[in-house]
């Protein structure tokens, strides 16, 4: 226990004897004040439900062919089951395969929302930069994340320093 409580204390003095300056934003704040930001995920929105209806009318037809085989399988012979279970599981599979496109990791959701926020990104990342190298701050930390960050004194929030940099009011 003495060996933790020095350790924490020797990391104390060590940060204390650099005198290390550090500040925070909310980006949460920032990209809800621009409103460059609003128009693009009310894109992402309108473009995202498209996509999802187009999913869902795969598996809406897919479902259908089910419920049709099933009230029709005792009628049908093993060859003619066989071929309607395939066509079936070939649905669910285009079904499938069009919402990886879409919604996957590296969809075109993904793709699109880079697209449209990453110049705001880096616009805010430049101007967070130029802010900490004008005032020497060593490290600035984003208070909207969970970073574990349990008090910040709001004396130290730049968000809106990094807005009127980039020309928007508070």
């Amino acid at each position: 226990m003495k060996k933790i409580f020095a350790f924490c204390l020797f990391i104390l003095v060590s940060f204390t004897a650099n005198a290390q300056k550090y500040a925070l934003v909310d980006m949460e704040y920032i990209l809800s004040k621009l409103p460059a930001y609003e128009r693009a995920n009310e894109q992402l929105n309108q473009v995202s439900k498209k996509w999802q209806a187009e999913v869902e009318a795969l598996n809406t037809e897919a479902s259908t062919m089910y419920k049709n085989y099933q009230n029709e399988v005792v009628f049908l012979s093993q060859q003619q089951k066989k071929a309607r279970q395939e066509l079936i599981m070939k649905k669910e599979k285009q079904a499938s395969d069009l919402k990886q496109k879409y919604f996957g990791p590296n969809g075109e959701l993904f793709k699109k929302r880079e697209a449209l926020m990453s110049p705001m990104q880096d616009e805010i990342y430049n101007t967070i930069k130029s802010i900490s190298e004008l005032h020497g701050y060593s490290m600035v930390i984003d208070r909207a994340s969970n970073s574990g960050v349990v008090f910040a004194s709001p004396k130290i929030d730049i968000s809106n320093e990094v807005l009127e940099k980039l020309g928007y009011s508070k």
